[in-house]
Order: structure tokens, then C-alpha cells, then sequence
């Protein structure tokens, strides 16, 4: 399948509005039985829930809000404004462009997700946006946050989960008012946002003119960005390395504890397991190592990757390298880094990006023709 730009961008002035969340309930939030609720066949998903809601098993705000939604996963803590982004409005120009999705998508899968949230009528969780928030609305925050939530628990996943509704009009206005200036890099669910996209260009003037979203404040609870590594089947150590080497980057044989060490900003790790390599690129300060990887070094391999894997951790990707899959560890992007790459006019590729913690599925979600 090919790559491609998610096109449009949405406009400014970015826009949550107020919408009727239905939430599992908390014992079920994160119990992989709970994603029966969510499974096929789609068209009877919203039927489902109806029932559960009347079992008990799923809560169903009966006004709308916009959520003030925290979560806590190993030690870190994410806050967040969960509303329904407006997607009706395209950008014309850059500076017009309110939100900026940063890696490249198949166009397929959006489909996909598309067709699966028209027939569920639903977004069954938020995309991640991030910002730089203004001080106004980090001080509401702190306010709202200061409060007694409306929901707290502990789920099955072990996220503390704390969530306030927002509905005093005074607020909301401040909500709207600190939006409307800000510009949000997309931090996960660039396929979900392309399948917004899709949904309001064929059902432009209803409910599908908004799809649900997640904005943090970077500068308040920030996202923790890290690596996603990659395993090439297809491929050898040798030519990998001949490969970096031929894009510019200085090769240093080593050893398995000395590579992990050196895995930083300005180094690469090759290794099929047994034998070692850092690389050092000449030019990471101008591109991220992920985009350098993709772009300069692997159109020099002598014979195309078969298949890329993913991997969130440096373990799995260790686990899963071989002579045949040779693994590539990456280091860390930078946050200014990847938003200053993206507004330059850059995209990284498919899985460039690690933000974390993401919350618990089935914490928040939006009924669209009933919410």
C-alpha cells in the first residue's frame, strides 16, 4: 500500500465542542472482554451499548460537556481537554493549518476506520493532540483540576483514571477562547483523524462534522515521545550496515553493552543479535534519525526490505531480530524537533513516533447522531 499526506488540514480556530460521553463502566474500563462492546458485526455496536448501559455496564452522560480527563500509567501523569473537534473548516495556507499530523498514513486503512465508525455511528476513543497551552487555560486546568472529579477509579489496565465534566459557561468561554489561538501536532491516531476527515467530506452539515479528541497541554502533563525500533526481514547485518554507511553515517563495531549505551540523539544501533554496530549520521541535527533512516539509508540496500515490523520497546525489537531481520534502534525524537520538522513542511514516516502513556480504551467515548 502506498503513503500519502493526510489531506486536508483542519483550519483554525481549532474548536472542541460539548458532547454526551458514554463511558464503560469502571470496573469494565481496560477489561479485554470489554472490546466485545466495540467488535464486529459494527452496525449493531451502538445497540450493544444501549443494552450495556442498562445492564449497568456502561454509564451514558445524559448532558453535554467538555472532559477535563487524567490519567496516571506507570508514574506518569497525562491531563487532557476531551471535547468534538471541529473538522469542517480546511486550511487554504499553512498558518491557517490548526492541526499538524506529522507522519504519513495508508489511505486504506482510513478507509476502513471510516466505514467501521459509520456503522458503529461512534469514535470509540480520542485522538491525541498536543499544544502549547496558554496560561489562561493551564490556570483553568489547575482550577478545574482542583475539584472533585465526577469520575475516579482505578481500572483494569492499572491507569488511575480522574474526570471532571465541564459545563459552566464561563469556562467553556475560556476553553474556547485559548483554542481558537493554538495549533496542536497530532501525537496519535493520524488513520482515526484521516477517517474524520473522510466522514465529514461525505456527510458534510452533520454530526460527522466532528470527531473526537484529546488536547494536552505539553507544557503542563507532557507526553513522554519515544522510539518506535524497527526489525527489516529481508535483509542481512552486512548489507545494513553497508547501507547506513553508504547514506553518510560513521560505523563503529561494539559491543552489546557498549551499542545500548550509545543509543542517544546522534547514534543508531544495527544488530542482528550477535554482532554489534553504532552508526553516527552526519545530519541528525537537520532531520530526525527516523526520517534519515527511511530516506537516505534504506533505498541503498541491496535488495529492498521485505517487511518492516515495528517495535514500542527495545526488548521486543531485540527479541525479534535475527540474521534474516536484522534490528535498527532508534533514538529518541525531540518534541520542538518533530513539531519545528512538521511546520517547516516535512513528514515523517508510518510509525516514526512513541507518545505516551495513551489512555484506556473505553474510558471516553462519542455516541455521533446521539451524542
Amino acid at each position: 500500500m502506498d503513503f500519502t499526506v493526510v489531506p486536508p488540514y483542519v483550519a483554525k480556530p481549532l474548536t472542541l465542542h460539548p458532547f454526551r460521553a458514554v463511558m464503560l463502566a469502571p470496573e469494565r474500563v481496560g477489561d479485554p472482554a470489554s472490546a466485545r462492546a466495540l467488535a464486529r458485526p459494527y452496525r449493531d455496536v451502538a445497540a450493544r451499548l444501549t443494552t450495556w448501559i442498562d445492564q449497568g455496564r456502561a454509564i451514558s452522560d445524559p448532558e453535554p460537556a467538555i472532559y477535563l480527563h487524567e490519567y496516571t500509567a506507570g508514574g506518569l501523569t497525562v491531563r487532557g481537554l476531551v471535547g468534538a473537534l471541529d473538522m469542517s473548516r480546511r486550511a487554504d495556507a499553512p498558518a491557517d493549518r490548526a492541526v499538524w499530523p506529522h507522519e504519513a498514513i495508508h489511505p486504506e486503512q482510513a478507509g476502513e476506520l471510516a466505514d467501521r465508525m459509520l456503522q458503529m455511528d461512534l469514535n470509540p476513543a480520542p485522538i491525541l493532540l498536543v499544544h502549547h497551552g496558554d496560561p489562561a487555560l493551564r490556570v483553568l486546568v489547575a482550577e478545574v483540576a482542583r475539584s472533585e472529579p465526577s469520575w475516579r477509579y482505578l481500572d483494569r489496565t492499572g491507569q488511575r483514571q480522574r474526570i471532571w465534566a465541564v459545563r459552566d459557561p464561563a469556562q467553556l468561554d475560556t476553553i474556547a477562547a485559548s483554542l481558537s489561538r493554538t495549533r496542536c501536532l497530532l501525537a496519535d491516531g493520524h488513520h482515526r483523524y484521516a477517517a474524520y476527515l473522510r466522514l465529514q467530506e461525505e456527510n458534510p452539515g452533520t454530526a460527522w462534522d466532528a470527531g473526537l479528541a484529546m488536547v494536552v497541554d505539553q507544557d503542563d502533563t507532557p507526553l513522554f515521545l519515544g522510539a518506535i525500533h524497527r526489525t527489516l526481514a529481508g535483509t542481512t547485518l552486512a548489507d545494513l550496515v553497508a547501507a547506513v554507511a553508504a547514506a553518510g553515517a560513521e560505523i563503529t563495531p561494539s559491543s552489546r553493552q557498549h551499542a545500548l549505551s550509545a543509543l542517544d540523539s546522534t547514534h543508531l544501533v544495527l544488530t542482528d543479535g550477535d554482532a554489534w554496530h553504532t552508526a553516527a549520521p552526519r545530519d541528525l541535527d537537520r532531520q530526525a534519525a527516523v526520517a534519515w533512516l527511511h530516506e537516505r539509508a534504506l533505498p541503498r540496500l541491496a535488495a529492498p526490505v521485505r517487511k518492516i515490523q515495528h517495535h514500542h520497546n527495545v526488548d521486543d525489537a531485540l527479541a525479534a531480530a535475527s540474521p534474516s531481520a536484522p534490528a535498527v534502534l532508534l533514538p529518541s525524537p525531540d518534541f520542538e524537533q518533530v513539531q519545528t520538522l512538521i511546520e517547516s513542511g516535512g513528514l515523517l514516516p508510518e510509525k516514526a513516533t512513541s507518545f505516551q502513556p495513551k489512555p484506556s480504551l473505553g474510558v471516553l467515548m462519542r455516541p455521533v447522531t446521539g451524542g
